[in-house]
């Protein structure tokens, strides 16, 4: 299944100087905690302008290292307390099909495609147990399925660290 990804554009960057430098690390690891921040907020935070931090945060974007800023809803809250992720081994020929599924399907938050056995893994929010059934069964048309259960996290989804330079 392909993904979409912003176009890497070459930048400008002078001689010596990268686009992850200390200031744009700092800068990535405050607008994980809180996108929200403003430009003044960022610059105050790392001493410098807020015109140059707008700058090095738009450069950050066209870069494709920041490809976007996201609302992060409790399903909980919308009525859909059981998540789960669900592998998927697709019968022969149906590798596309289940692909296709997953994105008209509504419940299905995330699909990925996975080494291994399973060819997909899928996180999806659903009312109830017997609501995850009706969604599993739409996908067990194309192939085997094996569920787990979220009973919590300890760790919830957050931004990466940059990786050593």
């Amino acid at each position: 299944m392909p993904t979409r990804r912003a176009p890497r554009i070459a930048l400008d960057v002078p001689a010596g100087r990268s686009l992850l430098d200390d200031v744009n690390a700092r800068l990535l690891e405050l607008l994980a905690e809180d996108p929200r921040r403003t430009a003044a907020e960022l610059a105050r935070r790392v001493g410098m302008s807020a015109p140059a931090v707008r700058e090095r945060v738009t450069r950050l974007e066209e870069a494709g290292v920041i490809r976007g800023y996201r609302l992060d809803v409790d399903p909980a809250a919308l009525g859909l307390p059981v998540t789960a992720w669900v592998r998927v081994r697709p019968g022969p020929g149906q590798l596309t099909r289940i692909a296709d599924l997953a994105a008209r399907v509504p419940e299905v938050a995330e699909c990925h495609r996975i080494s291994g056995e399973d060819c997909f893994l899928l996180r999806v929010h659903v009312a109830s147990i017997e609501a995850l059934e009706a969604v599993l069964d739409r996908f067990l048309v194309h192939g085997q399925t094996t569920s787990s259960f979220v009973v919590a996290t300890p760790v919830p989804a957050r931004t990466p660290a940059p990786g050593p330079g």
